[in-house]
């Protein structure tokens, strides 16, 4: 029993000193369709054989982006696109057509034009069997295995998007995007599977975040490590400042750890890398990468053997200073 209870303490041990203290990062990353941010007036056609409303729902969420609570795409009215077809005498379907695509464009005053085509809906169903148990008497004093049916379906769903700048005539984008999932279902299953046409509408919002996504500049969310333990022969009054500095970055309050964190440079005589590192990592929280830069510099000049924290950090905050410069950039298009 004692033998049992001292693998259960040790467990927990281990456990907990695999949960150091982290630090949560917002962090702006540019659209992957770089060229995209120069065409912000958009117009969303129909798509060809669009039974899903992929393109409406395109036109929705890129209608609703905002950053920073500020709309980022100007959209054209459908209205006005189809009053252009009308007028042009052009079917929809022509808009395939690059050369009718920036006639359009042209005429309702867009500097970029979201074409696309909607494969039909796919649909496969695999069988299979799975066991069951069950009682073979009353008494249930003994037990059988059984075989049930069971049906596997995989449904998924396709489209090609093209984007092309009206003004000069070229592809912007063009991509095909695919999205799909599964179902299982047994005979002994109270619930049904869902019906091919509500799953193709899921899949088709699936495809237009993805879209979105790509054309769209965004948050990035994730999490820092900070250094906990002392690098040197820390006193007790040192071992305070670093303890209770971590304690006021959890509560969140960066001011006061900030300032507990330049008395321990000062204490160690700026010896030691564990309070520039976790000041970069403030700097980092606040969206201050270039103060953070620094910090980890310094950081990184002091350490002798390699910490893994630092090294993820010197390559992580020059990553992030570039992609802010192109986000930003973006956005001032």
């Amino acid at each position: 029993m004692r033998k049992k209870i001292y693998i259960i303490l040790a467990f927990y041990v281990l456990l907990m000193s695999g949960c150091s203290q982290k630090v949560g990062v917002k962090a702006l990353v540019p659209a992957q369709v770089d060229r995209i941010s120069q065409t912000k007036i958009i117009a969303v056609t129909d798509f060809t054989h669009d039974r899903v409303g992929l393109s409406r729902k395109i036109e929705a969420k890129l209608s609703n982006y905002q950053i920073d609570n500020k709309k980022y795409f100007t959209i054209v009215s459908r209205n006005d696109i189809n009053k252009v077809i009308e007028e042009q005498k052009l079917q929809n379907s022509g808009l395939v057509n690059d050369e009718n695509i920036v006639k359009v464009g042209e005429f309702i005053g867009a500097q970029a034009i979201i074409s696309g085509n909607v494969s039909p809906v796919t649909k496969q169903d695999s069988y299979f069997y799975e066991p069951r148990v069950r009682c073979a008497n009353k008494k249930c004093s003994e037990l059988e295995t059984y075989n049930v049916r069971c049906m596997k379906r995989l449904v998924g769903l396709s489209a090609e998007i093209k984007i092309v700048d009206v003004t000069k005539g070229d592809i912007i984008y063009a991509d095909t995007l695919s999205r799909s999932t599964s179902f299982k279902h047994c005979a002994d299953d109270s619930r049904a599977i869902p019906s091919k046409t509500m799953v193709a509408q899921k899949l088709a919002e699936d495809i237009a975040d993805e879209f979105t996504y790509k054309l769209t500049p965004h948050y990035r969310r994730f999490n820092v490590k900070l250094l906990e333990d002392p690098d040197l022969d820390y006193t007790d009054e040192q071992e305070k400042l670093l303890e209770f500095s971590l304690k006021y970055i959890e509560k969140g309050r960066y001011s006061k750890a900030e300032q507990l964190l330049k008395e321990l440079v000062d204490s160690t005589n700026m010896k030691s890398y564990v309070p520039f590192y976790n000041l970069g990592v403030i700097k980092e929280a606040q969206g201050k990468y270039k103060e953070a830069k620094e910090y980890y510099e310094y950081a990184d000049n002091l350490m002798l053997e390699p910490v893994d924290e630092i090294n993820e950090a010197m390559v992580r905050i020059n990553s992030l200073i570039a992609n802010k410069q192109k986000t930003l950039e973006q956005l001032s298009r």
